[in-house]
């Protein structure tokens, strides 16, 4: 039997589910398969991050997340300490998720939303769609690209029957073990082994009675050796997954191991139940290629990172919002031919940035495995108590580029895409803190809040959307004439507020599907037709040309 599909994913984790929930919003048509029950074992993230909820507030779907059962009152504090029963280091205090406010930047905060309970909403999303559906126990076995379409075979795992898909696209979000980039051939570049941890996840419901360092999200365990464990507040309730960091060296740490390292965070024996564990590898590897032909890989497939930061998932939803407005324009008819081929321009030089930022993360915490802290911090009186203080403010000091990072999340930029039509100005610094909005191509396009109540981010999403910004607006007649010649769907939006052009900086501002800036200027380009073909994919040589005379 053959079916035949606009788009194939492969894998049913956040990504793929993303993707085929924006696909879906799009209006294209996809099948998602995914080789296991979608039962999750483990939740390998817990961290929604800010730009992410931008994409849910554009998806409609922000009150689902926000109702998520994680409770909303659970103090988000990062606590250092020697043991729960012993010296408290340091704090970096942080409210519960119901009560930590929007940053002036965005119109959406980050959520504590672990992987068990966002996973469903996604796939609630998705499922939406008539045009989507979601097959488990289905399982990829093999693809063949021809020239129009990819031929894929899929497997029921449950009665062994296999069914020929054609699609005319195919994305493997399968994960770090990706059977889709093993297929292709792509390799990956970097560090295969950062260090080999142990997670466990275990169950108790009165841990927080049994000491004194109060509600946390995470704790982080100094000893002689430095930071040596994590244990980190999974459901809010009585779940938590401790993580024995480990060391590049492979140690495979046993159930009285396990044991002991939960008697000696504690500092003493207590009742809890142990519910699963997972041992694994923290990487830095992102892959040589985002795709060949027809196939596109994205999410862990494309690139694996420590979690310090939480980027991980996060920066593959990002992948799966770029491809997508991509693949819906492909679907439509109304993209250039080179369009699908800037998704790698544009997304793999992000999975070098933020698989970079992972990994100082990872250093700023094993830094203490450096500078060791002295005896006397696990000792009691006067002199220790200044001691301790002085080693716990060091560390919180470095911490803090991993807790306040809203520039890693949101200030990625497509400088050098070649579907973004420079403008000759200089590229603010890339740093995580503090972040600052900029209108400049390639940049995400600044939030601020409208009169009627709206963010600027409301506008964008469904197409291009052109800002004539300011009182009176400028003419922008040759630019929507071209866009109606191409077929490139334009929303034309008039704003006479003054604080928009001063945040924009320019009045004619044009704006991709994705929410990043594509193009602006005070004027109309001579050639709006150049400006279009470029956008859309199909002239990409003349941003080239463009960028070399601007340079």
């Amino acid at each position: 039997m053959t079916a035949r599909v606009p788009v194939l994913i492969v894998g049913g984790g956040p990504v793929g589910l993303a993707l085929a929930g924006e696909l879906g919003w799009r209006g294209v048509p996809c099948r998602l398969i995914e080789k296991t029950d979608g039962a999750i074992e483990q939740p390998k993230m817990d961290l929604v991050g800010i730009r992410t909820m931008e994409f849910c507030r554009r998806w409609g779907i922000v009150d689902w997340v926000r109702d998520a059962p994680y409770p909303p009152d659970y103090a988000q504090d990062y606590v250092y300490v020697t043991g729960l029963n012993n010296y408290e280091l340091g704090r970096e205090t942080f409210p519960g998720r119901g009560f930590e406010a929007c940053p002036p930047e965005s119109p959406q905060k980050r959520e504590r939303v672990p992987q068990d309970m966002f996973d469903p909403i996604l796939a609630r999303f998705a499922r939406s769609f008539s045009h989507v559906t979601l097959h488990h126990n289905s399982e990829l076995t093999g693809f063949e690209q021809q020239a129009d379409c990819v031929r894929a075979t899929v497997r029921d795992t449950g009665t062994g029957e296999t069914q020929t898909i054609e699609a005319d696209y195919l994305v493997g979000t399968d994960g770090g073990a990706s059977t889709v980039r093993e297929a292709l051939g792509i390799g990956m570049s970097g560090n295969p082994a950062l260090t080999y941890t142990t997670n466990v996840l275990f169950r108790c419901p009165n841990f927080s009675e049994l000491h004194n360092k109060g509600k946390g999200y995470r704790f982080i365990f100094i000893g002689p050796e430095g930071v040596w464990l994590t244990v980190v507040a999974v459901n809010g309730t009585d779940r938590f997954r401790m993580s024995i960091v480990g060391t590049p060296q492979k140690i495979t740490h046993t159930e009285a191991d396990i044991r002991a390292a939960l008697h000696r965070a504690m500092g003493r024996e207590f009742d809890y139940e142990i519910l699963s564990v997972m041992r694994w590898v923290r990487r830095e590897l992102v892959a040589d290629r985002y795709g060949l032909g027809r196939v596109f890989i994205a999410g862990d497939a494309a690139h694996l990172m420590s979690p310090t930061g939480g980027f991980g998932m996060n920066t593959g939803i990002g992948d799966a919002v770029d491809l997508g407005w991509k693949l819906e324009a492909t679907h439509k008819g109304w993209a250039g031919a080179e369009l699908l081929a800037t998704y790698e321009a544009e997304r793999r030089p992000v999975g070098l940035r933020n698989v970079a930022e992972a990994s100082r993360n990872l250093r700023r915490m094993l830094a203490t495995r450096e500078r060791l802290p002295g005896s006397e911090i696990f000792q009691a009186g006067a002199a220790s108590d200044a001691a301790r203080k002085d080693y716990g403010d060091w560390f919180a000091a470095i911490m803090r580029h991993e807790w306040f990072a809203n520039g890693v999340m949101l200030g990625y930029r497509y400088d050098n895409s070649p579907i973004v039509w420079p403008d000759g100005t200089p590229a603010p610094p890339d740093v995580s803190h503090p972040y600052t909005q900029t209108a400049r191509p390639g940049a995400r396009a600044p939030h601020i809040w409208l009169s009627d109540g709206r963010s600027t981010l409301d506008l964008f999403g469904r197409g291009f959307t052109l800002l004539r910004l300011g009182a009176p607006p400028p003419h922008a007649a040759k630019i929507e004439r071209a866009a109606a010649e191409r077929g490139l769907p334009l929303t034309s939006i008039s704003i006479a507020e003054p604080k928009v052009l001063a945040a924009y900086e320019r009045s004619l501002v044009l704006v991709r599907p994705d929410g990043h800036v594509a193009w602006r200027a005070d004027t109309e380009p001579n050639d709006a037709r150049a400006l279009i073909d470029v956008v859309r994919g199909q002239s990409i040589s003349v941003t080239q040309q463009h960028r070399e005379q601007t340079s």
